[in-house]
């Protein structure tokens, strides 16, 4: 038997250990590979799997093959938290989380071999300077480069401002109906874009509700491309119709994807199931398998 010092078997182990690590973190990137489709980056808004946790969602991305995801927050903060009732424990919550919680759930995404393209944080009229302040503190944290934003049109001024302070744009969500405090239309998106200084307010153009708003979706993404962080996939009706599957809807999803493809934008395109089907995995499964039909033909 050879008989080591423990100088040598301390080396050993911290070797081994470090190997171990090492070659766990090179195997997990290496078994995914990256959800990139003739160069565009199709990815999941995690909403899509909001009938699951956490880990829910990271198992989805896995089934499914899609590596790249914009974190919605309630797959972040306790869902008990974000009721009616509980807006101000929420907000304290969101105040008072140490950032290495954030930072924990960026290395999941990491172990698992995915990777955040943004974190999904809607700022409304009733959050705080300080809220906002701390949505940015944990986009840092999650190692995203973009926030992206379901935000209300009186909020933009706080929110370029702070955007501008730390340097990570928000990028402004648009919905289909009309309101003038809700982002629906292209002349809501450049007031916006106004109040920021050039590179703070962005588009988060959702291709459904743009066209269930009755605009061009293919017009506007040619003329503002610079501007546009991510897109959002789903496929609806005109006139404030409803989500139908892909294919079903009058959401132009093949040319938005065949122009993202033969330009090379460069934009990454974020899968959001929001119609009614059946096996949630199934459906955004259903939903990728769309995206590849269309760019490999």
């Amino acid at each position: 038997m050879i008989k080591l010092t423990r100088r040598e078997w301390h080396k050993l182990v911290t070797t081994g250990v470090l190997s171990s690590l090492a070659s766990r973190q090179i195997q997990s990137q290496v078994r995914r590979q990256e959800s990139r489709i003739a160069g565009v980056l199709i990815g999941i808004q995690s909403y899509s799997f909001r009938d699951r946790d956490l880990q829910g969602l990271i198992d989805g991305m896995v089934a499914t093959g899609l590596t790249s995801c914009e974190l919605w927050e309630a797959h972040v903060e306790p869902r008990e938290l974000r009721g009616p009732d509980t807006r101000e424990q929420l907000r304290r919550w969101r105040l008072t989380a140490p950032l290495s919680y954030f930072h924990g759930i960026r290395d999941r995404f990491t172990d698992a071999g995915l990777t955040l393209n943004s974190y999904n944080l809607s700022f409304k009229d009733h959050f705080s300077d300080e809220e906002i302040n701390r949505g940015f503190e944990m986009a840092k944290a999650l190692g995203v480069s973009a926030i992206t934003s379901s935000a209300q049109v009186n909020s933009v001024p706080r929110i370029a401002r702070m955007a501008s302070d730390h340097g990570i744009p928000v990028a402004i969500h648009n919905h289909s109906d009309v309101d003038p405090n809700e982002f629906s239309s292209p002349e809501q998106f450049a007031a916006a874009m106004e109040l920021g200084d050039g590179r703070s307010i962005t588009v988060n153009l959702d291709v459904g509700h743009f066209t269930a708003a009755n605009h061009d979706a293919v017009a506007y993404l040619r003329a503002n491309r610079a501007h546009i962080t991510t897109i959002h996939l789903k496929d609806r009706q005109r006139n404030e119709g409803p989500n139908v599957p892909w294919g079903d809807g009058d959401a132009p999803l093949d040319v938005v994807l065949r122009m993202l493809r033969d330009e090379q934008w460069g934009i990454p395109a974020n899968i959001e199931y929001e119609y009614r089907g059946n096996d949630t995995v199934e459906e955004v499964q259903r939903c990728f398998d769309y995206c590849r039909r269309v760019l490999e033909a």
